[in-house]
């Protein structure tokens, strides 16, 4: 059996930046070993790069690329850009391989190095652990010995704005962009990638754009804002009385989107898939009338999916694992209740929030009706997630007060609730999700879950 991976989580590499394992010597390996993979299967191999607004995004990249040049592998840096851009870019510019800086939706102090093969997918686990495998071989072989990065807010690998501007018109191939031409909308850029592309593109679609958190520092990604804060859009939807249609929001990386109707409400993934699958339906481009959720989806979208002839299937949490059912099952829509939507009807290969907030701009014009009417039918089953920080991750069968607690709650809800209990693939955290026909039984069956977890793990 192999050992488990040490470095790939459901999304990349991530930890704090300038520590292990995105120190510099490290960082620096990984650039080394991708690069000497990608020159044993091609000779001419390029990487494209994009990273986000932390103050440490420059310094992790420039360190990759040295990894990179030692082994003899060029590149070109899209400079700030969405995860997704680069995915695209990965996949019609002929790289080898792409690579994004960034944590997504975590906070400024962390990072990551996020991984996108030729055909503009992340990698399989089983490929991901081969590459992990080399890297330790060549951290092991350099011992340290690397030069001091520069540890600079400036954007040391100078973006392409061409590969930008592409990504850009591609998006705008992806709906009819007379049918959103006047849409009045507020967009959370949420201080991150999407800063770098969204105005521009939503000025080309012609929709009356105005925005927030679009200043970034080098600190404030994430901060109080983004798609980890819709409700901070909704209130300023809702307090411009009428002002805008809907509201936007996107996190750090731009690979999710979140939404508010006119009336201040959030609108999550879950509700964003909804509103897709029967548009979609509509159209006769839902492949297998099936969408492809996640065990985090909640009830009431299988449900309202049901009511529409639409089956729900669910994946483990992460949307390269959604796109793995998706690929296996012929299905063309699905998504995470956090925002990632992957549309697979067109050339899209990652969820993409500005994708995403398109395809809801475009679904909402074709409709002739209000976001909020489009999903009033979706009654969402009692929900409450509890994250518990925690010191190691244990199988959750080694942790015996933990497993008592998880049965109790599912003997008690009997096939009328769910129960979650799963570890973030990005930070050290256990999740505790608990859907039931009362919130009083999701209080209960959470607190005591966490306490389990608390006592036993527990940071």
């Amino acid at each position: 059996m192999k050992a488990a991976r040490q470095l790939f989580g459901t999304d990349g590499i991530r930890a704090v930046a300038g520590q292990y394992p995105l120190n510099p010597a490290t960082v620096f390996a990984i650039g080394r070993a991708l690069g000497a993979r990608l020159k044993r299967n091609d000779a001419n191999a390029r990487v494209v790069f994009g990273q986000d607004t932390r103050e440490s995004s420059a310094w992790i990249s420039e360190t990759l690329v040295r990894g990179l040049k030692e082994s003899g592998v060029g590149f070109a840096s899209a400079g700030v850009l969405t995860t997704p851009g680069v995915a695209y870019l990965t996949r019609t510019h002929g790289f080898a391989a792409g690579i994004v800086v960034s944590a997504s939706h975590n906070p400024w102090e962390d990072n990551g190095i996020k991984l996108f093969g030729p055909d503009g997918m992340k990698l399989a686990d089983a490929i991901e652990h081969e590459i992990e495998a080399e890297i330790f071989e060549h951290i092991n072989e350099l011992a340290g010995e690397h030069g001091e990065p520069t540890k600079d807010s400036s954007d040391v690998l100078p973006g392409d704005a061409k590969l930008r501007n592409d990504y850009v018109n591609w998006l705008l191939t992806n709906i009819d962009t007379t049918a959103v031409r006047g849409t009045r909308v507020l967009i959370d850029c949420a201080n991150g990638a999407a800063t770098s592309v969204a105005p521009e593109l939503f000025r080309k679609c012609g929709v009356e754009a105005e925005y927030l958190h679009v200043h970034p520092d080098g600190r404030n990604i994430n901060n109080g804002c983004g798609a980890l804060h819709p409700e901070h859009v909704a209130k300023h939807v809702a307090d411009a009385n009428g002002t805008y249609e809907l509201g936007i929001t996107f996190d750090g990386d731009a690979d999710r989107a979140l939404f508010s109707d006119s009336r201040g409400q959030v609108v999550n993934g879950d509700a964003v898939m909804l509103l897709a699958a029967r548009d979609m339906k509509q159209r006769g481009v839902l492949s297998q009338n099936t969408v492809v959720a996640t065990t985090m989806s909640n009830m009431g979208l299988e449900k309202a999916l049901g009511q529409s002839g639409v089956a729900m299937l669910r994946a483990n949490v992460g949307d390269k694992y959604v796109l793995e059912l998706m690929l296996k099952t012929g299905a063309k829509l699905g998504g995470e209740q956090s925002g990632h939507i992957l549309f697979m009807d067109g050339e899209s290969t990652t969820g993409d929030g500005l994708l995403t907030a398109l395809r809801v701009l475009d679904a909402i014009a074709r409709s002739h009706k209000p976001l909020h009417e489009l999903v009033a039918d979706l009654k969402e089953f009692p929900q409450l997630i509890r994250n518990v920080k925690v010191r190691e991750k244990l199988p959750m069968e080694q942790l015996p007060d933990v497993m008592q607690a998880i049965r109790a709650a599912e003997s008690e809800l009997d096939g009328n609730g769910r129960v979650v209990v799963r570890y973030s693939g990005t930070e050290k955290l256990a999740r505790v999700m608990i859907e039931a026909e009362s919130e009083s039984l999701t209080n209960k069956h959470v607190a005591a879950i966490a306490a389990a977890l608390q006592k036993e793990i527990g940071a």
